[in-house]
């Protein structure tokens, strides 16, 4: 009995230092404002559409806003979350995102209650100003997420680790694994809000949650601030300090700075420096975040991960994803609403598996090695989807030319048996009036969409291990002054070759050409993995395909030398 007391309390003090550790703050706030995020994207997206009366336009133009501007600021924003405090970051982007949530769902619930006197207001000026206020507002929203997403996910996560390879392993994975749950549960919670109450009390329900999520992840940043003071410490603003008070002396002694090769902070540098005699005019003001755009963009090349980022952003070049594009695809083979939030829920659980064995992977043969082996499984099982452009029941048809429907937009005529087949109708229309494209058994009619699903599904797996080893190589590769522009062009990357996919679907939209942009789009992911494979084999040359132990993996490590100043 004397010797379980002991056991029992130092076992109880365990849970209580996990529970009230930054790492589990940082979980707990990382999931509230995942949360509030998954929630929120969905609902305006729905919005949109209600307002403009059931017309794709308004998200369509959401998107392109949103996507825009990440391309274009996602460098300056990284650029802000490095040059100030991480506290100040972290607090200044939540308040930002949650307010402009919060603005946007009031402005929405008016203009549902007002809408028929907005209407008539100005032959209906009143309300296309509301459409474009909620478009903005929530641009600005997604621009603040996006710093948060930065400061929180690739600087403090690195922090709170500290130079333990493997807990930051695990706090990514762990985070990701938060990132499955909330995306599949967060919609179907504001879903059912929308679906058994109306919009109004949506919108209502989405403020009411973000205030609320506002207050709570402020006091928690604050709490992980206190319990990590190395994050009181940025290593950019010392350098920063030091290169302002002895700029000349550098010169005369012919010395290099250590990120020298790194032209974006040189430039900043000297920017500062050169700037501080005078007050900068306003043409120097204007051209500013263009020469940080420019000199972001440069540092990116310049980084020795640069193929392992570019990898990743042409993951994002396909339409073998849940996204609307390939539900508009199935609603058009005759799968239902049903049917497919069950695949949902399995892609899910496959990228739930797939953050798991990452771990699991690291641990026995290395991050680039995992980062191979899981290219290699996505790969693999991305075949099916390409099998499945030729199997029985597919509507993949060469002889109907892709670009048919886009030249009947623009021309202004009318085909009648194409249009009704277009992916985008298919957005709006009930799945069970959709029929399949041949009149096949039943076993057959369904084979090619089953591949197809199967093939997505399963290719979850390697799509998650790789993103999150991609993830950590860039955690702890990137010097730690510059985190934030390197994340930024990343998020930017990623956004550019998301736009190219929506492009390439706009080009050829009809159900016959959805094969081609199968076949399109593994051929993206293939590139992206042999970019993988050139930064693999350049770190590890001919050790690549040899297994090691762990202890060996400890004596050759098998990533590229960490920054001093990380």
């Amino acid at each position: 009995m004397e010797t379980t007391a002991p056991k029992k309390k130092r076992c109880c003090e365990s849970i209580r230092d996990f529970f009230t550790s930054a790492m589990f703050l940082i979980y707990m706030g990382h999931a509230l404002s995942t949360w509030g995020d998954r929630m929120w994207n969905f609902a305006v997206a729905v919005f949109l559409v209600e307002l403009y009366g059931n017309s794709l336009l308004l998200t369509a133009v959401y998107g392109l806003v949103v996507a825009g501007s990440v391309l274009l600021l996602g460098a300056n924003i990284g650029n802000w979350v490095d040059r100030n405090p991480r506290l100040k970051v972290a607090q200044t982007s939540l308040l930002v995102q949650n307010s402009c949530v919060i603005l946007c769902g009031v402005l929405l619930m008016l203009v549902f209650h007002f809408k028929g006197q907005l209407v008539e207001l100005y032959n209906g000026w009143i309300l296309t100003t509301c459409y474009i206020l909620v478009i903005t507002i929530a641009n600005i929203a997604n621009l603040a997420s996006t710093a948060t997403s930065i400061t929180i996910q690739r600087d403090w996560v690195v922090v709170v680790a500290g130079q333990d390879s493997s807990r930051l392993a695990d706090m990514n994975a762990t985070v990701r694994i938060i990132d499955q749950l909330t995306n599949i549960l967060a919609p179907m919670l504001v879903g059912q809000i929308m679906a058994f109450g109306s919009h109004f009390i949506g919108c209502g329900f989405i403020s009411g949650w973000n205030l609320c999520s506002m207050c709570v992840e402020y006091a928690l940043l604050w709490k992980v601030y206190q319990k990590t003071p190395a994050l009181a410490v940025k290593a950019g603003q010392k350098e920063q300090e030091l290169k302002q008070l002895s700029p000349q002396r550098d010169c005369e002694n012919n010395q290099i700075p250590e990120d020298s090769s790194q032209p974006l902070m040189n430039e900043v540098s000297v920017t500062n420096a050169s700037d501080s005699p005078k007050q900068p005019s306003c043409c120097d003001q204007v051209s500013k975040p263009l020469h940080t755009f420019k000199a972001g963009w440069v540092a990116y090349y310049n980084q020795n991960i640069f193929f392992a980022g570019m990898s990743l952003a042409f993951l994002y070049m396909t339409v073998l994803g849940f996204d609307c594009i390939t539900t508009g695809y199935a609603y058009t083979q005759g799968l239902n609403g049903s049917i497919l939030s069950l695949l949902m829920g399995a892609s899910a659980i496959s990228g739930i598996c797939g953050t798991v064995a990452f771990t699991w992977v690291r641990k026995k043969c290395g991050l680039i090695r995992t980062g191979f082996i899981s290219g290699a499984a996505q790969l693999s099982c991305l075949l099916l989807c390409v099998f499945s452009v030729f199997a029985p029941g597919s509507p993949f048809d060469l002889s109907v030319s892709p670009f048919h429907d886009l030249y009947t937009h623009l021309m202004g005529e009318q085909t009648l048996p194409v249009a009704d087949h277009s992916l985008t109708d298919a957005l709006s229309r009930n799945a069970t009036t959709a029929p399949p494209a041949q009149e096949l058994p039943p076993l057959q009619s369904y084979m090619s969409v089953s591949l197809l699903f199967a093939g997505v599904i399963a290719a979850r797996v390697g799509l998650w291990s790789f993103d999150l080893t991609v993830t950590q190589l860039i955690q702890e590769n990137v010097m730690e002054s510059e985190r934030g522009v390197i994340n930024g062009v990343q998020n930017s990357m990623n956004y550019l070759l998301d736009l190219l996919h929506f492009i390439m679907v706009i080009l050829a939209p009809n159900p016959e050409a959805f094969g081609l942009l199968v076949i399109i789009s593994v051929s993206f992911v293939a590139m992206g993995h042999i970019m993988y494979f050139r930064f693999a084999f350049k770190s590890l040359g001919s050790r690549l395909f040899l297994c090691c132990s762990a202890e060996q993996k400890v004596e050759m490590d098998d990533s590229p030398s960490l920054p001093t100043t990380v």
